[in-house]
């Protein structure tokens, strides 16, 4: 009887692995490269903390965004990516909006983020800047 459990655990796991290889396989024939370590990181601490004001793909349009007066930061504009620096986008997630001079609607998280994890955020702001049309 345990012999048979076994065995049929084994025949489980073997299909959820093939599952799996064929998603990560058709993940990356779409395209899609696979992130970095601190690009994961920061995605899931954005994910975590930001995307619900500044939306998932950083255009400001997160389910809070509604609320706000002024609307969140697009992130995603080009234009704003060229004129900040790593520098600054860290000091204003950091010390927030009313410690950099702009919204005090945006909470200051450098007492919650650890200094590793801003960097993270801000090397995956990086990467939602949208092509230009």
């Amino acid at each position: 009887m345990n012999r048979t459990l076994i065995v049929a655990l084994g025949l489980v796991l073997l299909a959820g692995c093939s599952k799996k290889t064929k998603e990560v396989k058709l993940a990356a024939t779409a395209g899609a490269a696979p992130l970095s370590y601190e690009l994961r990181l920061g995605k899931d601490t954005y994910q975590h903390y930001c995307m619900l004001c500044h939306g998932e793909s950083g255009a400001g349009d997160g389910f809070n965004a509604f609320n706000l007066d002024p609307h969140p930061r697009d992130y995603s504009d080009p234009a704003f990516q060229k004129k900040k620096t790593d520098a600054e986008l860290a000091d204003a997630i950091r010390r927030g909006g009313a410690g950099v001079g702009l919204s005090p609607l945006m909470p200051p998280w450098g007492h919650t983020l650890t200094d590793a994890q801003i960097n993270q955020v801000v090397l995956y702001l990086r990467t939602l800047e949208r092509k230009p049309e």
